[in-house]
């Protein structure tokens, strides 16, 4: 039977949809944070481009959630149009195809688009041409390139974990069928390490941006902002008191007509700056009490109110997930040596147990999958934003609305596209069940009620993503092994995140607006290093 219209409809409408929101998405997070005086169209073309691309790698799991669930009926069989392993194979490919191509996008981006940029716009020059500027960011860009293929050898030539044959448990059975079904190629290993690579400093991005935002996000909308007033009244005093030690360092050395000293002389400089950054500040809050955004701030404060709120029991329920999975992982795995893969749930998860109950009312588990999905990527770049780019201990880069240079745009996109890889590993990790089978169920051989699918058999379609997964994480164990301590670490991170956004002051008006790195005209983003 030929598949139902209504499949290849609702997907590919679906794929579409998800891509104009990821494109428009992309566009306007790259303006928001683009310099106005310092910006390129390659850099920002690029930055849009591959984080559209990274974006539609996740977009891409709710549809797959969707095609496997739609295979069987609520009596666990197959429909009519599902029950030929063929048709169930060519769908299974096209999504295996379509993630493949996603993932070498995502790597080209990675290893080649965004490095040649960045070097093209940093040998930019009037004495420059662009055939030289092109030469030279292709000669940087090598590196880059060299480094992916050496990835990719590795990935070719490293030895795959198998079964052992001496393991007849039936959970080594179970998770056997997997391997055996999914088969192996050396050119998809070497793919699935170079991804793999990039998704593992995607989680160290997650470690120290995500687990801050998501404390320091809700916290900061219930804090508010300090007033603009009341600010303005503590600069002047500032203002004041930098101006009467000004006067009192002159004065000592008028009446004696004395040469002035170093130390006095280093400290009137120091005054003097402090004098400007004083007055880029009192305009800026001048400025912004004038601005209809603040006078309007009354009324749209009690949302902001609301979504830290609600922002709370989102990250508690993420948390408790987390755990519940981690624990279950650590206790009831196949060990370290299989990347702790878990052929069957023992504990309840909260945010699992509450998608699999929306999938019953089409599509309010896609509104919740995307939502979960929304939230992390808020979270990541309040901490973005709220931390900074670092590299070494190094503080290279602020991120600030309208005052990113190109380069510190770049690299903003290269982190999200390292974080948007490493989500896809922590979905699966909050959402085991719904991720794997989506609301399939079967019938097993001692009972005639049919039961949720949780576990690899052959009744049971498990959708690519988590296949691609689960073979990886065992066949790289390493891979695996890191993933999962890295969730405790993120956890741990998120109780020190969140007493540290406890302890700090209510940010201030115009935060991000004024720092004493600045020139007094412009918005030049990196530090001097």
């Amino acid at each position: 039977m030929e598949i139902p219209a209504v499949v290849p409809l609702a997907t590919w409408i679906s794929f579409c949809v998800v891509f104009v929101l990821a494109l428009v998405y992309s566009f306007f997070y790259i303006r928001h944070y683009q310099s106005k005086y310092h910006s390129e169209c390659s850099s920002s073309l690029a930055a849009i481009f591959s984080l559209t691309v990274t974006l539609m790698s996740i977009a891409l799991v709710p549809i797959d959630v969707f095609v496997v669930s739609f295979m069987k009926d609520e009596n666990g069989n197959y429909t009519q149009w599902a029950e030929s392993n063929s048709t169930r194979q060519h769908i299974e490919d096209t999504l295996l195809y379509s993630y493949y191509a996603l993932y070498a996008c995502i790597t080209v981006c990675f290893f080649m688009i965004i490095p040649f940029t960045l070097f093209y716009y940093e040998e930019g020059d009037e004495d420059t041409t662009s055939k030289q500027r092109i030469c030279t960011a292709l000669k940087y860009t090598s590196c880059f390139l060299f480094a992916a293929g050496v990835l990719l050898v590795i990935g070719a030539f490293v030895p795959l974990q198998s079964i052992p044959e001496d393991k007849n448990i039936s959970n080594w059975q179970e998770f056997q069928f997997l391997v055996n079904e999914l088969g192996d190629s050396k050119g998809e290993t070497a793919l699935y390490f170079l991804v793999g690579a990039i998704t593992l400093i995607g989680t160290l991005g997650i470690i120290v941006y995500t687990s801050y935002g998501m404390s320091a996000w809700p916290i900061d909308n219930i804090r508010g902002f300090r007033n603009a007033k009341e600010e303005l009244q503590e600069v002047q005093d500032e203002a004041r008191t930098n101006k009467e030690q000004r006067r009192h360092i002159r004065k000592k050395y008028r009446e004696n007509r004395k040469k002035m000293s170093s130390r006095d002389k280093d400290r009137l400089d120091n005054l003097q700056d402090e004098e400007d950054l004083i007055q880029r500040k009192e305009r800026h809050l001048v400025t912004i009490q004038k601005s209809l955004w603040y006078k309007c701030g009354v009324c749209w404060r009690p949302f902001q109110v609301v979504l830290g709120i609600v922002l709370i029991p989102m990250g508690i329920l993420v948390f408790i997930s987390l755990i519940l999975t981690s624990v279950d992982r650590f206790k009831h795995s196949l060990g370290a040596k299989t990347g702790y893969v878990l052929p069957e749930r023992h504990y309840p998860n909260p945010i699992d147990m509450f998608l699999l109950l929306c999938q019953q009312v089409f599509p309010l588990d896609y509104i919740f999958f995307v939502g979960l999905v929304v939230y992390f990527l808020f979270a990541s770049m309040a901490g973005i934003r709220r931390i900074g780019i670092w590299f070494c201990c190094v503080k290279m880069y602020k991120i600030r609305p309208h005052k990113t240079k190109p380069q510190g745009l770049l690299f903003l996109c290269l982190i999200m596209m390292c974080v948007i890889l490493a989500l896809n590993v922590m979905l699966y990790t909050l959402a085991p069940e719904y991720m794997t089978y989506g609301n399939q169920k079967y019938i097993p051989s001692n009972s005639t009620t049919p039961v949720q699918c949780t576990t690899a058999i052959k009744d049971c379609t498990m959708t690519v993503t988590t296949a691609l997964l689960t073979k990886f994480v065992f066949q790289l164990w390493f891979f695996g092994a890191c993933y999962y301590w890295a969730n405790w670490v993120f956890l741990a991170f998120i109780l020190i995140a969140l007493l540290v956004a406890l302890i700090k002051k209510r940010r201030s008006t115009i935060e991000g607006e004024v720092d004493a790195s600045d020139t007094d005209d412009s918005d030049v983003e990196p530090l001097n290093l």
